[in-house]
């Protein structure tokens, strides 16, 4: 079972979304973007709330872009919820339930069966959550659509519940897309990720592909990569790459075609140390800016010789020893010196 998307195109007076030829697989593709760039509106087409401009859509092989939303197969759990005030929670699964689902089941697996009684107003915004997935589920989807389904929980209940969607999600046989604009959530959650920008999919792949190889500096800054240089490469020997940032060469490991490319280094990937001791990997002397103190981890402001500003992210016990003016060297593994395409 897989849906398939094919030259799909959708526009507005100010926006459009696509032309998009991309393919969900079963598992669970976590769709990832800024405010604005699509992702909402791609669930609207599957769902057969809106209608493509042009292209297809097909679901194992047959169309269904000109079916009503009724006879796609597609549940969908929205960020509101959406459940009947009028109906406990037993009556609101029931409501669209497929006659051979076993709803019990449904209950157990999602741990609500304690609230099947209750009036959904009755329900805190996680109770809420968990009926409307299981109320997605016993429709008997062949497509799982969920638009960012813990955006509007408190952040200790997304925590928890991420993990327990993972667990769910895991056990589906069907393609499953994901909205959030959480990078946490999407690590947690997706199989694969799918960067959206400007109605456009700019990159595709394993999460872990996706998140060690960006294609260009956006998806790299979109991802956390909050360093972003411009470079140019002055070398190669097939594994090793030289590439010039300001006066300064670092060395990585990825390849690119272009000459001119961004440099993109994760906080977390910089460590620190005192001038003398020895490191391995790329070496920049930098001296201390700022220390902002987090509840686990701190953030350093860094003005590093020939490069300008880094950030990075230590453990804040670490931090303990770091103060503005702090003459340091920042140390980076060529592996997480990334090379991507310039946007500009």
């Amino acid at each position: 079972m897989a849906l398939a998307l094919e030259g799909v195109r959708l526009e507005y007076p100010t926006f459009t979304l696509g032309p998009l030829s991309t393919r969900f697989e079963p598992g669970v593709t976590v769709v990832l973007g800024p405010s604005g760039s699509g992702k909402s509106t791609l669930l609207s087409l599957v769902a057969g709330f809106e209608s493509p401009t042009a292209g297809t859509i097909y679901l194992d092989g047959e169309r269904i872009d000109h079916r009503p939303p009724e006879d796609r197969q597609v549940g969908m759990v929205f960020q509101t919820y959406a459940l009947f005030p009028h109906l406990d929670v037993r009556q609101n699964l029931r409501f669209g339930a497929a006659p051979h689902v076993d709803i019990d089941r449904t209950c157990e697996l999602l741990e609500i069966e304690e609230l099947l009684d209750r009036d959904p107003e009755t329900l805190s915004g996680g109770e809420k959550q968990r009926v409307a997935l299981a109320r997605a589920l016993v429709s008997d989807p062949a497509v799982l659509l969920l638009d960012e389904p813990l955006a509007s929980l408190d952040a200790p209940i997304r925590r928890r519940l991420r993990l327990d969607l993972r667990d769910v999600l895991a056990d589906l046989d069907i393609p499953v897309i994901y909205v959030t604009h959480d990078q946490d959530e999407a690590s947690v959650v997706g199989d694969r990720l799918a960067i959206m920008l400007d109605g456009d999919v700019v990159q595709e792949g394993e999460t872990g592909e996706v998140f060690d190889g960006p294609v260009s500096s956006f998806v790299a800054d979109f991802l956390g990569m909050e360093n972003i240089l411009s470079g140019e490469i002055v070398g190669t020997d097939g594994q090793e790459t030289l590439v010039d940032v300001g006066p300064t060469t670092l060395v990585a490991t990825g390849l690119t075609r272009s000459a001119e490319v961004d440099v993109a280094i994760h906080p977390r990937a910089i460590s620190l140390a005192e001038p003398g001791v020895e490191t391995e990997g790329n070496a920049l002397p930098c001296e201390v800016r700022r220390v902002v103190t987090q509840h686990t981890d701190a953030t350093v402001l860094l003005s590093c010789d020939g490069i300008g500003r880094l950030t990075a992210r230590v453990d804040v016990r670490d931090a303990a020893d770091i103060a503005p003016g702090q003459s340091l060297v920042a140390t980076v593994a060529p592996a997480d010196v990334h090379l991507t395409e310039p946007d500009r």
